[in-house]
């Protein structure tokens, strides 16, 4: 078989077509209102090397009504790109793409369209998750992942009720959107690409130790009643100098309701930066947290570039934040950060 940076060379000003996504409603699921609405992802299809694709469709039009009899279809070890189209609908069930099944490339109808919904909460994120992706090489496009289990009391079992967890290496999401109240997105480990994905949430609703581009993504923040304490987009847990691991934003927007931080030290050298995002004043002026963290702040890198909006106001930052030059910041700006030249079927 032909080695990944093979298979995915191409160049970086392409992308594929979405027709009107940047005017969709998409801080809800919106199935009903938004059926119309034509989305299609050209070229990973062309650029993802297979002619093999099963249908998902609730329905019953297609060779399974459900996603995880698709994936169970899959045989173990599978070392060929296989297409999952999941049709338009709300699919009701936990998805688990397990590690002997790399090589998926699911496929939604659009974030507005194809939906995957669970309801649970759990001390266990990783149990309570919605959609876990273990397998290496899997592509994700236009699928709204929902845990919507109501809010719990915080640091009791109903507390952890994570959308997506992402456990593994060479992952990519393409105009997907998270939903959850809590914990999100539990961005484990590995490399991983989320391009123009909505997320939503209120207290570290995207953790985990995962090197991580998100690309022109779109955040939404949730005031969380349960607690006094601010919640925080991020809680990233890098624990060594030496280790790769951070997550990186590159332009995008963030709003909502309530006040959070940016981020908050989940780590020792826990690792995470903002740059050229929009920032509405939900996001407070100390801008990071050290929280639970009481070690040193010497070795975080909570750092920011050439933000803008309300939020982006830098005069009374956390001390250890950093506002990076332009040198500082290249190593992050592009796919280069998680190697995505090598691998990733598209890419701005």
């Amino acid at each position: 078989m032909a080695s990944s940076s093979s298979l995915f060379i191409i160049k970086p000003f392409l992308c594929f077509i979405v027709l009107f996504l940047a005017s969709c409603p998409s801080y809800v699921l919106g199935i009903s209102e938004l059926k119309d609405i034509v989305i299609d992802s050209p070229l990973l299809t062309k650029n993802i090397p297979t002619n093999r694709t099963i249908k998902v469709d609730d329905e019953g039009n297609g060779e399974f009504t459900s996603i995880q009899a698709a994936i169970d279809s899959i045989p173990e070890g599978n070392s060929q790109w296989v297409i999952i189209h999941v049709r338009k609908g709300v699919y009701r069930e936990k998805v688990t793409i397990p590690k002997s099944k790399p090589y998926i490339f699911l496929r939604g109808n659009g974030r507005g369209r194809t939906a995957m919904v669970w309801s649970e909460s759990s001390v266990d994120n990783i149990e309570s998750a919605t959609f876990k992706v273990e397998a290496h090489n899997v592509v994700v496009f236009g699928i709204s992942i929902k845990n919507e289990a109501p809010t719990g009391v915080a640091y009791t079992s109903q507390n952890q009720s994570v959308a997506v967890f992402v456990g593994a290496d060479k992952v990519a999401f393409y105009h997907c959107a998270f939903y959850s109240t809590h914990n999100t997105l539990f961005d484990y480990k590995g490399r991983h690409y989320y391009d123009e994905c909505y997320i939503q949430g209120s207290i570290d609703f995207i953790f985990g130790r995962g090197r991580s581009l998100f690309h022109k993504c779109e955040i939404f923040v949730i005031d969380d009643k349960r607690t006094a304490i601010k919640g925080s987009i991020t809680a990233q847990s890098r624990e060594s100098e030496s280790e790769k691991s951070g997550f990186v934003f590159v332009k995008g927007k963030i709003y909502g309701i309530g006040a959070v931080y940016l981020g908050r030290a989940k780590g020792s050298h826990s690792r995470a930066i903002f740059a050229r995002v929009y920032l509405s004043a939900t996001i407070v002026p100390e801008g990071w947290a050290r929280w639970s963290h009481a070690g040193s702040t010497e070795n975080l890198y909570h750092g920011e570039y050439k933000n803008f909006g309300p939020g982006a106001n830098t005069t009374k930052r956390a001390s250890w934040a950093k506002q990076l030059t332009d040198q500082e910041v290249e190593p992050f700006m592009s796919v280069e950060y998680i190697d995505g030249q090598d691998w990733l079927p598209a890419w701005l």
